[in-house]
């Protein structure tokens, strides 16, 4: 994959609109980041460090960004019903992270990255 719309198109058919979603919503809190492929994902980069990216795997998708970030947010995700890992968290394209905290957690991953 070379971009994200390359990504976007592969991934299956019932991610791409949640796919579509978390890519604004990361480009929203975001503006200044560089959209880039690395290790076959699409991400975020800042500087030279990528802060945030998104994923489709099999049966569900994932928000990935900063450590920092997940424990700084770990109470809005709990009461989300969801469950991080220590880089990131996975759902169902059907039980999205709420808008508001993929954007939170994209500001605060870019704000821990190293400058």
């Amino acid at each position: 994959m070379k971009t994200h719309d390359d990504y976007i198109a592969a991934a299956p058919e019932p991610f791409r609109a949640e796919l579509e979603r978390l890519r604004g919503l990361i480009a929203k809190a975001l503006p200044d980041a560089e959209q880039v492929i690395m290790y076959n994902m699409p991400g975020f980069r800042v500087g030279s460090k990528v802060v945030a990216s998104y994923a489709a795997f099999a049966k569900q998708c994932g928000f990935y960004c900063a450590a920092e970030a997940l424990s700084e947010y770990a109470d809005e995700l709990k009461a989300a019903g969801l469950k991080p890992s220590k880089t990131g968290v996975t759902f169902p394209p059907m039980r999205p992270i709420p808008e508001t905290l993929v954007i939170d957690l994209a500001q605060a991953s870019a704000r821990a990255a190293p400058r």
